[in-house]
């Protein structure tokens, strides 16, 4: 069932759990992988600092993107909270994934743009708790090379798992107490990101 929004969401906003220094963002992963990275409170070695990495800070996107933890390889969702001098440095430096005449030139200009940047964005449409697409958008970042390493060994500042509360939840969500299930949801506000015009926000 599709929820009523609030119409003065905008298309395109980031919103995440954060503090004054840290923001929260979500990934999942294998056992064998995240759990260590919780039990350390940083990613192990066998974490390919090489590949490009997808960070979201919402948790209900998680959640449509992992199935509720149910989804092989993705069995365990980690909370990372990362300090937000690194998130912030990644959005100033990020392209966006696609071409968008609104912020570039041409497609040549794009390219080139992208060829550059260690950091992509991608705005895909926000969930509601029954992984129902919202009529507004959400955040996920891309990181490669020097952001994804920085991102592993620079920023993070805590690592938690959270699968006991996604499992929580989504049994809440079956047993048809959407309510209690949303009492349970992290918060997330609106990140005083300020304008971003070249990821077209």
């Amino acid at each position: 069932m599709q929820e009523t929004q609030t119409p003065d969401i905008p298309t395109r906003q980031i919103r995440a759990a954060h503090t004054a220094s840290t923001v929260t963002v979500y990934q999942a992963y294998s056992p064998a992988l995240g759990l260590p990275a919780a039990r350390d409170g940083r990613f192990p070695p066998a974490w390919k600092r090489e590949r490009m990495t997808w960070i979201k800070p919402s948790f209900l996107w998680m959640m449509y993107r992992c199935g509720w933890a149910t989804k092989e390889g993705q069995e365990t969702v980690l909370a990372v909270e990362i300090s937000r001098e690194g998130f912030d440095g990644a959005l100033a430096q990020a392209c966006l994934s696609h071409y968008a005449p609104r912020v570039h030139t041409d497609r040549a200009d794009w390219k080139r743009t992208l060829s550059r940047s260690p950091v992509r964005v991608q705005w895909d449409p926000e969930r509601d708790p029954h992984l129902n697409p919202l009529p507004y958008r959400s955040l996920q970042l891309g990181l490669s090379g020097p952001a994804s390493r920085a991102y592993a060994d620079e920023w993070t500042v805590a690592i938690r798992d959270v699968t006991p509360l996604v499992r929580e939840i989504h049994s809440l969500l079956r047993a048809g107490d959407t309510g209690a299930a949303r009492a349970l949801l992290p918060v997330e506000t609106p990140y005083p990101s300020g304008p971003l015009p070249h990821l077209d926000a």
